[in-house]
């Protein structure tokens, strides 16, 4: 049966393990010599073309990017016929898109894997580079804690399913509005995961090893622009309360970055920041995923 990668508990424990092993690969194999990958983006992004890209020409493959504009999804062609065509050419899918259910609707129809690139729901990728940026820095994560401030949006949702599978307690505060889906939740804890959710973002960080914030308007959302800004008034992470954190706590974002916004620019260009080893991660963590999906798909 073809895997594929929607969200983080697409694969398990042991799986996520071996995913962040193939990434940390010095000399990753040539998985994909004479063989290309469909990159399609419904949403634009810097990082993650970039990071696929590379990390497909890594393994000796071809990248073929499509924006949106040149596929049409759902309005020159369907998910599924388009999901399709671009396996009768590729190895692999990845798709950047708005709704989930595109995913969803490519997956069943594609007899390739199709890796989401990022979704309303789910942003699984990013959610590999954070936790294997939290392994860079701490080591194991048995005993470590991990704070979330701010929307309880697709990066959230996915980092909170990728934390149950490594075992890291996460607390989630979020103001009134924006809190994290209780379906989320509950999959995360059906995973085992220790999950906190509030509204106070002081208890979340509260001696929390990682503090962990994104963008209050994303992609999409930029008429609510000035109503969310005022929702989410006291959510900052600031210098006071990254000092509430634990000695040699750690600040990720996923980026970009709006400082002043979510996060003061102090805290986000300070030495607690590891936002440019998250960024560097996005091409680890998914050249290991190519090669996990890939080996599987032979």
């Amino acid at each position: 049966m073809t895997r594929h990668f929607l969200d983080v508990d697409d694969v398990d424990a042991t799986e996520l393990a071996e995913i962040l092993s193939l990434a940390r690969h010095p000399d990753p194999p040539r998985m994909l010599a004479g063989q290309s990958v469909a990159l399609l983006f419904e949403k634009p992004s810097a990082r993650t073309r970039s990071s696929m890209e590379v990390a497909v020409v890594q393994l000796g493959g071809h990248p073929v990017t499509m924006r949106n504009e040149e596929v049409g999804l759902d309005t020159r062609e369907t998910a599924e016929d388009l999901a399709r065509t671009m396996a009768s050419f590729h190895a692999l899918i990845g798709a950047r898109v708005f709704g989930h259910p595109s995913l969803e609707r490519m997956a069943a129809a594609s007899s390739v894997p199709i890796v989401n690139l990022l979704s309303d729901d789910a942003h699984p990728c990013q959610a590999l580079a954070d936790i294997l940026t939290l392994e860079d820095e701490f080591g194991s994560l048995d005993g470590r804690t991990a704070a979330w401030v701010g929307d309880g949006n697709n990066v959230c949702a996915s980092f909170l399913l990728a934390a149950a599978l490594v075992g890291m307690p996460v607390r989630v505060a979020t103001p009134a509005g924006f809190e994290l889906a209780e379906e989320v939740v509950d999959r995360a804890r059906k995973l085992g995961g220790d999950v906190q959710v509030g509204s106070d973002p002081a208890a979340a960080v509260d001696d929390a090893d990682a503090v962990y914030t994104d963008v209050w308007t994303s992609m999409g959302q930029e008429a609510d622009a000035a109503a969310r800004r005022a929702a989410f008034a006291g959510f900052q992470v600031d210098e006071q309360l990254m000092g509430a954190a634990a000695p040699g706590a750690i600040f990720l974002h996923c980026l970009p970055v709006h400082r002043g916004e979510e996060a003061a620019a102090a805290v986000v260009d300070g030495l607690k920041s590891r936002v440019w080893r998250q960024t560097a991660n996005r091409l680890h963590a998914q050249r290991g995923l190519l090669v996990w999906l890939m080996e599987r798909a032979q």
